[in-house]
């Protein structure tokens, strides 16, 4: 029996989102925030203006590219895009894991674009990207949130094309390298890697695709909350703090301290390594682990946030499914009783498996805490069935 370990986790959060705070977060960092203000207020737009201005330069956006804050969190940016943009040519649409079929939903049973090619593979894998028709629009997603897997890199994408590319980013943005000239639209939202609170996206468009809006109108209704334009005319407050709806001045005080925090810490590319880092503590304890290993086996597309993993020995990989899920549950049950790790059961539409979330605001440290308590927990349940 292995014992049980000594050492805990500092923070046992490790959901894939909402994602844990930054370090030393308190909720005294946000008793500046305008609360009880109308957002149309010039304090309250400046305010939301310096998250879109932070963002940008955190990220080294082009600076041809425009960035607006979008209600619904990522799946609002990205739909409006989607409801805005899409219907000028064909669309083929990536998907590998949950919420790129999300995607294909909204393609095929909403706007109802006939003329498709959707591009699908199973958990742990990509589809074919030479496949991919880039005379046509194009959505994908930048990094799989509930399988672990992201696109190697922007090289299958032409500088060339004809389409646009749409491109959900929320899993990947502020945690590994994007080539922004690859994307003619990104999407992200506020509770991923910068440990934001939920409800707000954020949609970032290239002047190839202002030019898409300025040019063509959709034969479909827009909802209100989905309109970037009116009339082949750009709705350009959303790009200057003016939010569609209404929005939470808490939130986005909440967002700034993310923010600010990326700064002080060195940006960009001390978050990539506190991510790589997470990932290579994660892939050092799998090597040395006989009983567990990746959902993605192809290290080149592995994600260093959305990390997920597997149970490969033959007593567990023989029962049914519902099963599998019964054990999966017992034993990240058992690491949220001793106050491990809370949310590390994977996605409920994906293979039983466990997801760890490896984001910046994440302390590696408690990656590497967190990782023999899974190891013990797993002997636990298992002397129950083998």
């Amino acid at each position: 029996m292995i014992k049980k370990p000594d050492k805990k986790p500092s923070n046992p959060n490790f959901s894939s989102g909402p994602t844990t705070k930054r370090p030393n977060w308190l909720i005294n960092n946000l008793e500046g925030a305008l609360l009880g203000r109308s957002h149309r207020a010039g304090e309250c737009k400046e305010r939301l203006k310096k998250v879109i201005t932070k963002s940008k330069s955190i990220l080294n956006l082009p600076e041809d590219y425009l960035v607006g804050i979008m209600p619904g969190s990522d799946t609002g940016a990205l739909e409006a895009a989607m409801w805005s943009l899409l219907g000028n040519r064909g669309i083929d649409v990536l998907a590998w894991e949950n919420f790129g079929k999300d995607w294909v939903i909204d393609v095929v049973d909403e706007l109802k674009i006939e003329d498709r090619n959707v591009h699908l593979s199973d958990y742990g894998t990509l589809p074919d990207l030479t496949k991919v028709n880039f005379s046509r629009d194009v959505i994908f997603t930048w990094n799989g949130t509930t399988s672990g897997v992201r696109v190697p890199n922007g090289d299958w994408i032409p500088d060339d094309r004809e389409g646009l590319t749409i491109c959900d980013a929320t899993s990947a943005i502020f945690a590994m390298p994007i080539d922004y000239n690859k994307c003619d639209v990104l999407t992200w939202s506020w509770q991923k890697v910068l440990g934001g609170e939920a409800g707000h996206g954020m949609l970032a468009l290239s002047p190839r695709a202002l030019q898409r809006l300025q040019t063509y109108q959709p034969p479909w209704p827009i909802p209100k909350v989905f309109r970037i334009a009116s009339k082949k005319k750009l709705i350009s407050g959303i790009f200057e703090g003016n939010t569609i709806n209404t929005p939470s001045m808490l939130c986005v005080e909440d967002a700034i301290d993310g923010l600010n925090w990326s700064e002080e810490i060195g940006g960009l590319d001390e978050l990539f390594r506190r991510s790589n880092t997470s990932l290579s503590l994660i892939e050092t304890w799998v090597q040395n682990i006989s009983w567990v290993d990746f959902l993605n086996t192809n290290k080149q597309t592995r994600s260093n946030t959305s990390i997920t993993f597997k149970i490969v020995e033959d007593w567990f990989v023989k029962k049914e499914e519902k099963q599998q899920r019964d054990i999966m549950k017992e034993i990240t049950s058992l690491l949220t009783k001793e106050n491990i790790a809370y949310d590390i059961n994977g996605y409920p539409k994906a293979p039983p498996s466990f997801r760890v979330w490896g984001g910046g605001t994440v302390e590696p440290d408690n990656i590497k805490n967190l990782l023999p308590w899974i190891d013990w927990a797993y002997h636990q349940v298992k002397g129950n069935y083998a």
